[in-house]
C-alpha cells in the first residue's frame, strides 16, 4: 500500500506527499510531533495518521515491532521538546493559579491536589500567646479547631467540578472541548453544584465572547448547563477492589470515549486509608495504579487530577504534617497542587513539578466557582519543602 491509498482524509494524503513522505518506509521514522509540526495538524491527528500506517506495513507483512516502535519507541529530545510545547492545558478558572501552573492542568500529567487546611491567623494568634515550640501535631490541632470553614467539603469540591466543566469548553471559546470522567469514592460529587458551575461558566463565556456565540447557532447548543452535565462520565466507587477495577477498565472505556480530556479521582486515598491492613501490599497496589494512570494520561493525551489529603504522623518524638497513603505515595504524581488558608483568603501552592518554580497564588470561591482573589495586603504563606518532600515548614513572609 502506498500513501495515496492509505484510508485517511484526501488532505492528510496530500500534505503527506508535499511535506515529502511518499512511501510508508519514510512515514514509519516519523515521531507524532515531527509528523504534527510538519503537516501543521495537531499531535492526536499525527498519531491516528501513523496508527493508520502502522496497521498497512502489518497487512502487507512488514516487521511488527519496528513499525510499532512509531509510537511505542524511543523520541528525540527535540521531539519531545515540540510535544510539550504542544500540550493543552485545562483552566482552573483563576488566572493567578493558572500562572504558577504554567497555563493550568496539564494533559499527559498526573497532577495531584492536597487539602492543606493551614489558618495563619490562627497560628500568629496562638505564637503570640504562648512562647512554645509548636510541632506540627499541635498546629494541625490548633488550627483546625480555629477554622470557621469546613476546607474539604466545599473548596475540594469547587476545585474538581471546576475542573470537570473547564475542560468542556469548547475550541472555539479558548477550551479543549472535551469530556470528563469523575470517579466518586466518597460520594461527595452534587449534581446540583455542578449544574451551579456549569452555569457560571457559560455567562463568562458569553461576556467574554459576546458576539461569537451569535455566529455559531451549533455552538449555542453546546452552551447549556445540561450539555455539560451530560458530557461528565460518573463512576462511583464503594470499594478498593471496585476502585482497582474501574482503573483497569478506564483503558478500554478511554478507547471508546477518545474525546475524555481528564479523569478525576476523588479522593484517591478514601478507601486504601480504611480498608487496608497489610502496608507492604497496599504500597505495591497503589504503585501499580499509579503507573497504569501515567500511562493513560499520556496514551490518550488526558489529564490525571487525584484528590488527596494530609494525615499526622509520630515521628522522632513529635508529630508531623505528612502526605496520606505513606511516602511512596509522595513520588507517583507529576505535579502537586497544595490548597491552603492564609487568614481568610485561600491559596493555592504548587509544592512540585518537573519544570516549573515553587510558588503560590491567591484564588477565590464565588458562587460562579473558583475565580481569582481580589488583591489585598495580607501576608503570604509560602512551604518550604524538605528532602523527604513530605514534610512541610510553615514560614510567615512580610
Amino acid at each position: 500500500m502506498e500513501i495515496a491509498d492509505l484510508p485517511i482524509a484526501t488532505s492528510h494524503r496530500a500534505n503527506l506527499l508535499a511535506a515529502g513522505y511518499s512511501s510508508l518506509a519514510a512515514l514509519s521514522t516519523a515521531s507524532p510531533p515531527r509528523l504534527a509540526r510538519d503537516l501543521s495538524i495537531e499531535v492526536h491527528e499525527a498519531e491516528e495518521i501513523l496508527k493508520v500506517a502502522v496497521g498497512a506495513n502489518k497487512s502487507k507483512g512488514a516487521d511488527g515491532p519496528s513499525t510499532s516502535s512509531v509510537l511505542k519507541g524511543v523520541q528525540n529530545a527535540w521531539d519531545m521538546l515540540s510535544d510539550e510545547q504542544s500540550r493543552r492545558h485545562i483552566n482552573t478558572g483563576s488566572a493567578d493559579l493558572n500562572n504558577i501552573l504554567g497555563g493550568g492542568i496539564h494533559c499527559k500529567e498526573v497532577t495531584e491536589i492536597v487539602t492543606g487546611l493551614i489558618n495563619t491567623s490562627s497560628l500568629i494568634q496562638v505564637v503570640s500567646q504562648e512562647s512554645v515550640k509548636l510541632n506540627w501535631g499541635m498546629l494541625y490541632t490548633i488550627l483546625n479547631a480555629n477554622s470557621d470553614e469546613d476546607f474539604t467539603t466545599k473548596d475540594l469540591t469547587f476545585v474538581r467540578i471546576q475542573l470537570a466543566i473547564n475542560v468542556q469548553i469548547p475550541v472555539e471559546y479558548g477550551g479543549l472541548g472535551g469530556k470528563a470522567v469523575y470517579i466518586d469514592t466518597e460520594g461527595s460529587f452534587m449534581v446540583e453544584r455542578v449544574y451551579q458551575i456549569a452555569e457560571g461558566c457559560i455567562s463568562d463565556i458569553l461576556e467574554y465572547f459576546p458576539h461569537c456565540h451569535d455566529k455559531a447557532p451549533a455552538g449555542q447548543e453546546k452552551l447549556k448547563p445540561e450539555s455539560f452535565l451530560a458530557d461528565i462520565y460518573y463512576f462511583r466507587i464503594c470499594s478498593y477492589t471496585e476502585q482497582i477495577a474501574v482503573i483497569n477498565y478506564l483503558e478500554k472505556f478511554l478507547g471508546e470515549h477518545k474525546d475524555v480530556r481528564i479523569v478525576i479521582i476523588d479522593s484517591v486515598t478514601f478507601h486504601f486509608r480504611q480498608d487496608f491492613d497489610d502496608m507492604a501490599l497496599r504500597t505495591r497496589v497503589l504503585s501499580g495504579l499509579s503507573l497504569k494512570l501515567m500511562k493513560l494520561s499520556k496514551a490518550y493525551n488526558l489529564a490525571v487530577v487525584l484528590l488527596n489529603q494530609v494525615t499526622t504522623k509520630f515521628t522522632e518524638g513529635s508529630f508531623q504534617l505528612t502526605l496520606a497513603l505513606g511516602d511512596s505515595w509522595s513520588h507517583s504524581c507529576t505535579n502537586r497542587l497544595i490548597l491552603y488558608w492564609n487568614g481568610n483568603e485561600r491559596y493555592g501552592y504548587l509544592d512540585k513539578s518537573p519544570s516549573l518554580p515553587v510558588a503560590s497564588a491567591p484564588y477565590a470561591v464565588t458562587v460562579k466557582g473558583v475565580r481569582d482573589a481580589v488583591n489585598s495586603n495580607s501576608k503570604r504563606v509560602r512551604f518550604l519543602v524538605m528532602p523527604s518532600c513530605v514534610n512541610w515548614v510553615l514560614v510567615l513572609e512580610q
